[in-house]
């Protein structure tokens, strides 16, 4: 029996309108990014949703709580769908990060599935948490529909392994604000991306293509 993932993206914080690089810190959701959650809510309002989780980050779990409110669904957090941990990176920009980091970072940016941020993870680590995660959310609601809220970087790993894809090519999947995709699971192994990316639900200039 198929299992479907509607798997989100929370929708836009300060850091993401500054373009800062986030990780594990707790940022809040901007004004916009209330916006967008409602918005994604309106559009899926009429789905049969039978469980909503999210990353244990305000930023997703506050986005969970606006999809969950017209279904009467609390939202359950999970740790191991947070973003990855951008360690000493979190709170700067790109070229903050360029500035003080420049040989590791081109380092991650060429090869990130194993390069370690400093204080923080390698992406194989986090492809793996997180897969973790949906595994035991896809076998514990075979035949059903599940909402999923994560960020950026748990969303590009968790479709770059369903898809067989390069880890290390995953920046070349674009993870918007608020985003909708979808996959199926026919079986566990036999992952199927329905849907990437969507944003038809958001108004023009709503967008913001960040970490």
């Amino acid at each position: 029996m198929s299992c479907r993932v509607y798997l989100v993206r929370h929708g836009e914080t300060v850091w993401n309108a500054e373009m800062r690089f986030q990780g594990h810190a707790d940022v809040a959701l901007t004004e916009t990014g209330q916006k967008q959650a409602w918005a994604l809510s309106k559009r899926m309002s009429k789905e049969t949703i039978h469980a909503f989780y999210s990353s244990d980050l305000k930023r997703a779990y506050d986005t969970a709580r606006v999809l969950a409110e017209p279904h009467g669904i609390e939202v359950q957090k999970i740790p191991n769908l947070r973003e990855i941990n951008f360690g000493l990176w979190e709170g700067l920009t790109f070229n903050e990060i360029i500035n003080k980091f420049g040989q590791k970072a081109a380092k991650w940016w060429d090869n990130p599935s194993v390069t370690r941020i400093p204080g923080g993870e390698t992406l194989q680590e986090v492809a793996e948490r997180c897969f973790r995660a949906l595994k035991l959310i896809v076998q514990d609601h075979l035949g059903q529909q599940v909402v999923i809220v994560a960020h950026g970087g748990t969303i590009r790993s968790i479709i770059s392994t369903v898809l067989g894809l390069d880890l290390n090519q995953y920046w070349r999947l674009r993870s918007d604000n608020a985003s909708l995709n979808i996959i199926d699971f026919p079986d566990w192994s036999k992952g199927v991306l329905v849907l990437f990316n969507d944003c038809n639900h958001l108004e023009t200039g709503t967008v913001t293509p960040t970490f």
